[in-house]
């Protein structure tokens, strides 16, 4: 497939969740976030948010009020977040997603990403745009970034080291929380890159389409090809609390048990379009058409029953003991 084409498809990978989470509309879950062990909120392309207040056992719906595509989320903490989308959309709740009220940016281009450190925050879009704030979210200036190239996502280790990557193999990466960004030329980065995500700061990883993945022993200044056992496209990137790494993918997951040396397929029971991998407590979850919770074992993922397409599970339904094929 030509890149051109894969370029188009950005934006379009996710596959109906919910018939019925918004009146009349349905749901693509889009992106997740955790702001304490139990909290998790995930987002619906359409505006929709599935919030859970007991790990995964019990959701509620609720809605932001996008009128633009929704594309990622972000929460400071249980009452404070942020939902980003097309044509400059910021949504901002302050009541844990009950009530969205818009806030203004100074752009009008698809927001793909979102990010916090404390109360410094970075948004990234189309046509290079990078945008930062130093007061949890209330204000947003624009930084330069050199570049026009779509960004697709942005990852913080601390409040001054980030990197971010997007179309065309695009890796910038700063030390002076924005103030420059400095982008690094990888040959090896052929194809356009969805996620990165660095264990410290000098260990790093970045995937994209076509199975890509690449490792960083040097803080982002140099990138290494690092074998790929399938050529999907690789949508989310992270490591647990066991120094194993997770790589999140249409099919399933890719696993690394050497500290991200080597990879080998994880089968999760059929075929979700896993697209974000979330740290929650002490276990990873990846979201994509359902949510899937990583076990106690480590290796075995199990789907959250109490979250299903299209219907309601009685209230004592608990989290799936075993992979599920539905």
């Amino acid at each position: 497939m030509a890149k051109v084409t894969i370029l188009a498809l950005l934006g379009m990978w996710a596959l109906p969740l919910f018939a019925g989470s918004i009146p009349d509309r349905s749901c693509w879950l889009r992106a997740a976030a955790a702001p304490d062990s139990q909290v998790v909120y995930t987002l619906c392309e359409q505006g929709g948010l599935w919030a859970t207040a007991d790990g995964g056992s019990t959701w509620t719906k609720r809605d932001t009020g996008a009128a633009e595509r929704a594309r990622a989320m972000a929460f400071l903490d249980v009452k404070r977040g942020f939902v980003i989308g097309d044509h400059g959309m910021l949504l901002a709740t302050e009541d844990g997603g009950m009530e969205w009220q818009a806030r203004p940016l100074d752009t009008k281009e698809r927001l793909m990403d979102i990010a916090f450190v404390g109360e410094s925050g970075w948004i990234t879009g189309y046509q290079g745009v990078i945008l930062h704030s130093t007061d949890g979210g209330r204000t947003w200036a624009r930084q330069k970034t050199g570049t026009t190239q779509t960004l697709e996502t942005v990852f913080f280790l601390d409040a001054s080291h980030g990197w971010v990557v997007g179309w065309a193999g695009t890796i910038l990466r700063t030390g002076d929380a924005g103030k420059t960004w400095e982008k690094i030329v990888a040959e090896k980065a052929s194809w356009s890159l969805t996620s990165v995500y660095f264990r410290d700061a000098k260990n790093g990883w970045m995937v994209g389409f076509a199975g890509q993945i690449l490792r960083s022993r040097d803080g982002g200044a140099t990138w290494q090809v690092e074998t790929s056992p399938v050529r999907s496209w690789l949508t989310s990137v992270a490591f647990d609390g066991a120094n194993r790494g997770w790589i999140a993918y249409d099919d399933g997951l890719l696993v690394s048990e050497d500290g991200g040396e080597t990879w080998k397929t994880v089968p999760v029971g059929g075929r979700f379009f896993l697209a974000k991998l979330l740290a929650v407590n002490r276990s990873l979850w990846a979201i994509g058409q359902s949510v899937v919770l990583k076990s106690s074992d480590g290796l075995k993922w199990s789907r959250i029953e109490s979250l299903v397409p299209g219907g309601t599970v009685p209230p004592n339904t608990r989290t799936a003991t075993g992979p599920t094929t539905r």
